[in-house]
């Protein structure tokens, strides 16, 4: 898989799963950018688990390392041995996107060949802010110390994960760089009104929707979200709050909606498919990201901007930096309860203006394209 034009290269890409078999933003993110770098001529070796054996994309290839049903210790035995396997190639660079299917083959990774890791999140913080044990806590904090420990550099998707990075992991900032998450404009994009969405999706013709696509865990805020609907919903009973998306909470917040007498105000819609949420974000009036922390980017932000629908967001992570430049307003004054609920109700009453679908749209094509995006990573990875 040497590369054929002289100014290309040979790059090895270590991931999670392949999307959108597998969904997830970190997966969208590779898949994104792989099939961007390819389309730059540049060679393309992607290592993942559960992933195809072979792409039609003539400058990527695939290998499956495991699948994604064993046991983690046979995940983790299985990831050393078919790396070791593999048909050797030696890369001009190496991308690395998840610590844990990482550590395998480090001691394998030619020494003479730079090392990034595209830092998507603290795995370990995110675990223990959704409760779980010490031990693993402390297990995926010191799985990440030892990867970083390997890698020459790192990219992270906003200035608020390279504090992360640096505070949590004793990362210099001379090793970190910036650049935000791409889209993908061909599938994210005006192609019905919204009156033709909603009929697509059978939601509510004439009510004020607001969507957020989300996994149903603690950070994300959403039982704050349902608290703050309740609040508008005393002046504004038209509103109607559509969640997708699938996750351990999904029992409470159901029951929590009920209680709070949201039974005509909100509607769960499960895991909502890859196709049709182009489709949701052009059926909404706004879509929402009420999280509470670890945001480091907020692609759902970036996808609904692409598709003309303004985004609201609490101030929480990269979120801002994505839409401050284009509708600052549309940031909460913090991510509590009331400020969600006052920024929504100033919405819907027409005191805080919306951006028009043209504005949104020029907003994300012209600031998180991959076109533009994924010629920054490359560089980084790239570079001696």
């Amino acid at each position: 898989m040497q590369p054929s034009n002289p100014s290309s290269k040979s790059i090895l890409c270590l991931g999670m799963g392949w999307f959108p078999q597998s969904p997830g933003g970190l997966n969208r993110y590779v898949y994104e950018l792989i099939q961007s770098l390819t389309h730059q001529h540049d060679r393309v070796e992607y290592c993942g688990i559960g992933i195809p054996q072979s792409s039609a994309n003539p400058n990527l290839q695939l290998t499956n390392l495991a699948e994604g049903d064993r046991s983690l210790p046979q995940r983790l035995w299985s990831t050393r041995q078919h790396f070791t396997q593999r048909q050797f190639v030696q890369p001009d660079a190496i991308n690395l996107h998840f610590a844990l299917y990482s550590l395998p083959i480090l001691s394998q990774l030619p020494q003479d060949v730079p090392v990034t890791f595209t830092f998507h999140g603290p795995w370990a913080l995110e675990s223990q802010q959704e409760g779980e044990s010490k031990i693993a806590v402390q297990f995926k904090h010191w799985v990440e110390q030892r990867v970083f420990q390997r890698c020459d550099r790192f990219i992270v998707l906003s200035k608020a994960f390279g504090e992360i990075l640096h505070r949590e992991y004793r990362i210099p900032w001379e090793q970190i760089s910036t650049i935000p998450g791409g889209v993908d404009i061909q599938h994210f994009q005006q192609t019905l009104t919204r009156q033709q969405a909603r009929e697509k999706l059978q939601w509510h013709r004439d009510r004020f929707i607001v969507f957020t696509p989300r996994r149903l865990v603690h950070r994300m805020g959403l039982d704050k979200l349902l608290l703050a609907v309740a609040q508008v919903k005393q002046t504004y009973p038209d509103v109607w709050l559509a969640i997708a998306g699938k996750g351990p909470l999904k029992d409470d917040l159901e029951q929590q909606a009920k209680q709070l007498e949201l039974e005509d105000q909100v509607k769960f819609l499960g895991f909502l498919p890859d196709e049709d949420l182009p489709i949701a974000y052009q059926a909404a009036d706004l879509t929402i990201m009420p999280s509470q922390s670890l945001e480091g980017f907020g692609l759902v932000l970036v996808e609904s901007l692409a598709c003309g629908t303004p985004t609201v967001c609490t101030p929480v992570g990269g979120m801002p930096d994505v839409i401050g430049n284009l509708s600052p307003q549309l940031i909460t004054a913090d991510p509590e309860v009331n400020s969600i609920a006052q920024t929504l109700t100033e919405i819907v009453s027409g005191q805080i203006p919306l951006p028009n679908r043209e504005d949104c749209r020029n907003y994300a094509q012209q600031n998180f394209d991959w076109n533009a995006i994924a010629p920054q990573v490359r560089s980084v990875l790239v570079a001696k």
